[in-house]
């Protein structure tokens, strides 16, 4: 488990220091979607683009903006990891979404770039972290599967639909206690089971999907929330709520300490990773066999011991 430097010096703050930032999750479209229009005619516009650019920039101006990288700075290393654990030299990687270079640090060379490159061919790419907030994101696969060099290697991770699932639970029973009915607070993330079809859909093969799951303590929900704000990860879906009541906030952190909390008065908070790695074709990877190529059929695998010389036929 993970517990953030400093975290338990912020439970002395009062509640009022820890209410989002006047106007930050203000905005004029309260419900329904985007007012500007979609990448393509059948692209789901479900996040406000405009709105997320400002959360992140407001978190980086923040007088500490590091003390909220623990969780870019695991899931960093474990990225980095996954580039160890194939046996190729990349000459040269490109990192999107690189933020303060959470996997170049684990690196020998690395390329930082924020953006796509349509010209620039390399043989590694990495993507942290940033997927969950995309509109378009099959069109966002392609584009990244588009500017990678043949037998070159995507690996990347984003949030997954486990991902705070203790805060959402108690923030919809503390809404529906007190106010009738309750809203979506957490953004929409992708299943896990389309993930994949996504990957292949964009071109890659050799696809490997893999779940992790990181539990960080805090305080209190408060707490959490703050962290959340710190990172830039709050909500920006169009269909979200603009204002909790503060009885119904009070409520939830209520629930949330008494469904969840640990042993020392702790609460958990889990972030569920998905990792995904994908390789632009080249002619030079193994392939499966063509359909009826085979030579053996399975029915003459009884007859293997009468191929093998004796006194070493399997028992």
């Amino acid at each position: 488990m993970l517990r953030p430097a400093g975290l338990w010096r912020l439970c002395r703050r009062p509640w009022a220091a820890r209410v989002p930032a006047e106007n930050l999750g203000r905005r004029e479209v309260t419900s329904g979607v985007s007012p500007r229009g979609s990448t393509s005619p059948r692209t789901l516009n479900i996040f406000d683009r405009d709105l997320k650019r400002k959360q992140k920039n407001w978190a980086a101006r923040q007088p500490e903006p590091t003390k909220f990288d623990y969780l870019k700075e695991e899931v960093g290393s474990r990225i980095a990891d996954r580039v160890y654990d194939i046996p190729r030299n990349f000459p040269l990687a490109l990192d999107l979404g690189c933020g303060r270079g959470y996997i170049a640090q684990y690196l020998n060379k690395l390329f930082h770039c924020r953006k796509l490159l349509e010209s620039f061919s390399k043989l590694t790419l990495q993507k942290m972290l940033c997927l969950h907030w995309v509109n378009d994101l099959p069109r966002a696969l392609e584009q990244i599967h588009y500017i990678l060099k043949p037998d070159g290697v995507f690996i990347g991770a984003m949030f997954g639909g486990d991902t705070l699932y203790e805060l959402r639970c108690s923030l919809q029973l503390a809404e529906t206690e007190r106010e009738g009915g309750f809203s979506p607070h957490i953004s929409p993330f992708t299943a896990v089971n389309d993930l994949g079809h996504l990957l292949g859909r964009a071109g890659f093969n050799t696809l490997t999907v893999d779940t992790d799951e990181i539990q960080v303590n805090y305080p209190g929900m408060f707490e959490l929330m703050e962290d959340l704000q710190g990172m830039g990860e709050s909500n920006c879906a169009w269909n979200r709520k603009a204002l909790l009541h503060r009885d119904t906030m009070l409520a939830a952190a209520a629930v949330y300490r008494e469904m969840y909390r640990n042993e020392d008065g702790s609460v958990p908070a889990t972030y569920q990773i998905y990792y995904m790695i994908g390789w632009k074709y080249h002619e030079s990877q193994a392939r499966p066999a063509e359909r009826g190529s085979a030579t053996v059929s399975f029915g003459e695998l009884g007859k293997i011991n009468n191929l093998m010389p004796p006194g070493k036929k399997s028992q």
